[in-house]
């Protein structure tokens, strides 16, 4: 069965800093026509940081759109075309004062397929050494190590809400075998 959809026609409805949104007119696998709202999103970043006594790197921040403080691991915003492994190190760097001897992909997260574009690509640093922190001018964070077993608890029981954590702490329980 053929479940792909064509874009018949595109859009723009906002072009933001960050966010780019468009309606497309697409042809359904039927023949009839339908319409898609769609956030374009230059991806992210996320980094499961684990020190040699396995604790997680773990950040705390205030999230606008939910109105709380979530608690993460270190995360970023891709610039177009940058790449992915190098803003993982910066981004861990900035938010964390880490520096990963290793770093190891852990592949890649849809957050929102239904309709934004965004690609969050994940990674493991370990072998860390540390320096100075250095967040961007409008990013106030709180970092904690966290014990890898813990965190595993924190997610299950659902304390832990961010996606990219989740799927980082699952995945490299898994790989790991932690």
């Amino acid at each position: 069965m053929e479940l792909t959809e064509k874009t018949l026609s595109s859009e723009k409805i906002f072009d933001g800093r960050i966010l780019h949104i468009r309606r497309d007119t697409v042809l359904l696998p039927n023949g009839h026509q339908s319409t898609r709202e769609v956030v374009d999103h230059p991806g992210g970043v996320g980094i499961l940081a684990l020190d040699d006594q396995n604790r997680v790197l773990i950040v705390s921040q205030f999230r606008y759109p939910y109105g709380e403080i979530l608690r993460e691991i270190p995360a970023g915003k891709l610039e177009y075309g940058e790449d992915p492994a190098e803003a993982a190190r910066r981004e861990l760097r900035e938010e964390t004062g880490a520096v990963a001897g290793s770093f190891q992909s852990l592949g890649e997260l849809y957050p929102s397929p239904g309709y934004c574009g965004e690609i969050i690509r994940m990674y493991l640093a370990q072998d860390l050494s540390f320096g100075d922190t250095d967040p961007d001018e409008d990013e106030f964070l709180g970092l904690e190590r966290v014990p890898f077993s813990h965190l595993v608890e924190q997610v299950l029981s659902g304390e832990i809400k961010d996606a990219k954590t989740i799927a980082a702490v699952l995945k490299v329980k898994l790989l790991l075998g932690l």
